[in-house]
């Protein structure tokens, strides 16, 4: 045996070997549950029906508590911070508060329903701007519900009674808008939460039981989902968010679950049954996801927020050596 025909059979084994160690692809698991905070009340800390949720670049957790009419302030592990906001029409009140995001400066910009406009405050509840009143017109809103920002400060507001998004900049400057009523590509029926990620929104077309996706400048892409209880279905998804690596994830509302995919729209996982125990949900709304792939979710009927830990992702590297293998 000639000396590179020896060298190459003294490999085989150790390839076999590192062969034998590499993971099994598998399907991913539920999330784990870390903890809850938030019982039905109006004392800080508790809710009367929290909707939708976002976080800020140090992790806390602002929470749109619609029935009490505020916004509250937490840690990511649930320790009350601030609150701001009562009922009324005025700056700084509310009517039924709904979407909530907050920008790289830490700026928080809240959907104010029933008042049919968008509020935005600094992250101590100090009220800066408002823009918006009830119409149809450019700038214009009827109800509206989910709120999202990008990365250079634009504003996305589901306008759901018209049935459309519009855009704006971080000041309320009307920049552009899409969408009509209906069920093709590129249409709404009570279009609820917003995400944006990656140069793409992702809208929760709440009553068309489905997700869709846009360029930042409108343009359809693509959608997934029907009406059903089976994994990619839904009933009423109504909050939506998207993670670093952009998996989607879905607050599948009357099915009482939540649901991520790719952002393709390729099923990952679902968990969550109806109940009050933990992991479990009574008509979930809002969901956010950190920078470590934990997820919080506005458990809305049972007055709380949950959180859990990082769903498995295919985009996960593991290193052997010289050997690299991708799992989900």
């Amino acid at each position: 045996m000639n000396s590179q025909l020896r060298r190459f059979a003294s490999l085989v084994p150790l390839f076999i070997v590192v062969a034998l160690a590499l993971p099994a692809v598998s399907h991913a698991q539920a999330p784990t549950y870390i903890l809850q905070w938030g019982s039905e009340g109006s004392g800080d800390g508790q809710f009367e029906f929290p909707l939708q949720i976002a976080l800020d670049g140090s992790g806390n957790v602002y929470v749109a508590d619609n029935s009490n009419n505020r916004i509250q302030k937490f840690t990511n592990t649930g320790t009350y911070i601030t609150q701001w906001g009562i009922s009324g029409g005025g700056n700084g009140e509310f009517n039924s508060p709904t979407g909530i995001a907050v920008d790289g400066s830490g700026n928080v910009y809240v959907a104010d329903r029933g008042n049919h406009r968008i509020q935005k405050f600094t992250n101590t509840g100090t009220y800066i701007t408002q823009w918006g009143v009830f119409g149809s017109g450019n700038g214009e809103f009827k109800f509206p519900f989910g709120v999202a920002v990008d990365g250079s400060g634009n504003v996305y507001v589901t306008d759901r009674s018209n049935a459309r998004v519009q855009t704006f900049t971080s000041a309320g400057a009307y920049l552009s808008q899409w969408g009509t009523p209906g069920t093709g590509d590129g249409q709404f029926n009570g279009p609820t939460g917003i995400a944006v990620s990656g140069g793409n929104v992702f809208v929760a077309d709440q009553l068309n039981n489905r997700i869709e996706k846009f360029t930042t400048g409108g343009v359809f892409v693509s959608k997934w989902g029907v009406t059903g209880s089976g994994d990619g279905q839904f009933k009423d998804p109504i909050g939506v968010a998207v993670d670093n690596i952009g998996d989607v994830y879905v607050a599948d509302q009357t099915n009482n679950r939540m649901q991520t995919f790719t952002g393709t729209g390729v099923f990952i996982v679902k968990w969550g049954t109806n109940g009050s125990g933990n992991g479990q949900f009574s008509f979930p709304d809002g969901v956010a996801v950190d920078g470590s792939y934990n997820v919080y979710v506005a458990d809305t009927s049972n007055h709380r927020i949950q959180k859990f830990g990082m769903v498995p992702t295919a985009t996960k590297i593991v290193t052997w050596g010289e050997v690299k293998g991708l799992y989900r």
